[in-house]
């Protein structure tokens, strides 16, 4: 469907869990976050009848997110079961890694299309005090898993920030020698922890990039690559991207919207509009499509996250959120 400022709305992220196994510094606090309660959390099944109503409004693709969505029980029934829904054509998986080593064989079985992995380091202690957890080893023991698969497509996201820096070009060393593997650097956006966080901007990124390694070359945009922009660097044949909400806002052709864990309809990022869908659960498909259709009308024009002093989202914690 087209929301009233005529964009194409074709994707849904959808938050399994406000619960994550690491406590990343931008992320989440140290002592985690109160989480709701489990009778309070969509069930699998109310899931997929929100989304198979979406899919009647033009959904199309399904990101599954967290909090860490393998650290709930049975995802891969999930995505078997939104692989079987009409209209749903691709179905894919954030996560930071962790657990995904032992959980891909059950995951590709269920048809995973592809899975963007969350990794921020490679060194141990930059990893730990980036997460607050140890356990890099794991994350790249994933990726190498992950690999095996032919079929699946394999993504790094990585949020550079000082603290990172050493890392960047020792992680475009390592992964980009794979031509499969696609190295995005998001910028950090100033939601909840985020706004007393510092990132680095991506254009002093692309300069340090540039100087170590040399001209980047910018591939053309498909519309698969949603936000990305991609760039090849000279002997590296795997791809680096740039996601900037900041500094490149891209809302002009945003074609998301989210569903939290607790059945919040979210329409964007930054702001609070959307719809309760759990208490709604009782009507009919067509009234639920209804309310949703009007909800995804009137998703805002673009963020603010480059003026001061605008209002952010109650839901601010990004775990909470979904991404």
């Amino acid at each position: 469907m087209l929301d009233n400022q005529g964009r194409t709305i074709d994707y849904l992220r959808v938050s399994v869990t406000d619960r994550c196994n690491l406590r990343c510094k931008y992320c989440m606090p140290e002592e985690g976050v109160p989480q709701i309660s489990h009778n309070e959390i969509l069930r699998y099944e109310e899931i997929l009848r929100i989304v198979g109503i979406l899919s009647r409004l033009g959904i199309k693709k399904v990101r599954l997110t967290g909090g860490e969505p393998l650290v709930r029980k049975g995802l891969a029934s999930l995505v078997a079961g939104l692989k079987e829904t009409e209209g749903i054509e691709k179905v894919v998986l954030t996560t930071n890694g962790r657990l995904l080593s032992e959980q891909l064989p059950e995951l590709i079985s269920a048809g995973l299309d592809g899975v963007n992995i969350s990794l921020d380091a490679i060194d141990e202690a930059v990893f730990r005090e980036i997460t607050r957890r140890e356990g890099v080893g794991k994350v790249l023991a994933s990726i190498d898993e992950a690999l095996k698969y032919p079929q699946l497509k394999v993504k790094l996201n990585c949020v550079p920030m000082p603290e990172n820096s050493s890392q960047i070009i020792p992680m475009v060393g390592r992964f980009l020698q794979n031509e499969r593997l696609s190295l995005r650097f998001i910028e950090l956006m100033p939601i909840g922890l985020g706004q007393g966080s510092v990132g680095i901007p991506e254009a002093e990124l692309r300069a340090m990039l540039e100087a170590k390694l040399g001209e980047m070359t910018p591939l053309p945009h498909v519309s698969t690559d949603g936000p990305c922009r991609y760039y090849r660097l000279a002997n590296f044949p795997g791809k680096i991207g740039f996601i900037s909400a900041v500094s490149n806002c891209f809302c002009a052709g945003c074609n998301r919207v989210r569903l939290t864990s607790g059945g919040f309809l979210k329409t964007c990022l930054q702001y609070d509009n959307g719809i309760e869908l759990r208490p709604l659960l009782n009507l009919s498909d067509d009234e639920l499509l209804s309310k949703m259709r009007d909800a995804i009308l009137a998703k805002p024009v673009r963020h603010r996250f480059d003026e001061m002093g605008v209002a952010h989202a109650e839901r601010h914690i990004m775990s909470q959120i979904g991404g």
